[in-house]
């Protein structure tokens, strides 16, 4: 049995064969299921039932599954996958800007999805405990100590500018999520001007060179080619 068996998740996915092949998956290891097959009944089930999870088809037969993740990120935290044939950098920066948490390509294997299930589960999980003690941030060698504005790492104060040290809050609020340049610039400086981009590679290469062990091997702050940035949990 999963470490987080029993949650409750909700497949949005109007193709029956792929639809089945998931609540199968789902159901063989425990987790409680319900289905939809377009929009408006997966924002009526995802009301009705708070699901742990979604994992959402971006191809639906009444509206864009990105319209649906939109309306459910006006009130739901739960964590969005979505699963979609559509394969192009501008739909999985799309939809990740929408809110997802995680984008998965089709056809995939059974192995994958449930890998992916798993993690998004556990992040939600890890970030429920983290809420209850938001004073402070761990991973790995790194300390955030939220109140008083410092960051340390082995235990040393690190010599932060403001940005960089808003950038570094970012990530780790969002820890094991990917954020989007178009997130990131916004959340820092309030716009998303090519011109941000730029300047926020400069501000990852500096912030970089402060936390980790090989600047050039980066652990903890993960690039996603095109599309943006990632904590990992170390």
């Amino acid at each position: 049995m999963s470490e987080n068996a029993h949650a409750r998740i909700l497949v949005v996915e109007d193709d029956p064969a792929v639809r089945n092949l998931v609540t199968t998956a789902l159901d063989l290891r425990d987790y409680r299921v319900e289905t939809a097959d377009s929009g408006d009944t997966a924002i009526m089930a995802a009301a009705s039932g708070n699901p742990d999870l979604v994992l959402l088809d971006l191809g639906l037969p009444d509206m864009d599954g990105v319209k649906v993740l939109e309306k459910l990120r006006s009130w739901s935290t739960a964590p969005v996958i979505v699963i979609s044939a559509r394969t192009e950098d501008a739909d999985k920066i799309g939809a990740l800007d929408a809110g997802a948490d995680d984008y998965l390509t089709k056809p995939f294997s059974v192995e994958e999805l449930l890998a992916r299930v798993r993690a998004s589960l556990r992040r939600s999980t890890m970030g429920a405990h983290e809420a209850l003690e938001a004073s402070t941030f761990d991973n790995g060698p790194l300390h955030i100590d939220y109140a008083s504005g410092c960051a340390f790492v082995n235990g040393t104060e690190l010599a932060l500018t403001p940005t960089e040290y808003k950038l570094l809050v970012l990530l780790a609020r969002n820890v094991g999520k990917v954020l989007t340049h178009t997130f990131i610039t916004h959340e820092i400086w309030g716009t998303s001007w090519d011109s941000d981009v730029a300047s926020l590679r400069v501000f990852m290469r500096t912030l970089r060179k402060k936390i980790e062990a090989d600047p050039s091997h980066p652990t903890m702050i993960q690039t996603h080619v095109g599309v943006g940035y990632r904590m990992q949990r170390l």
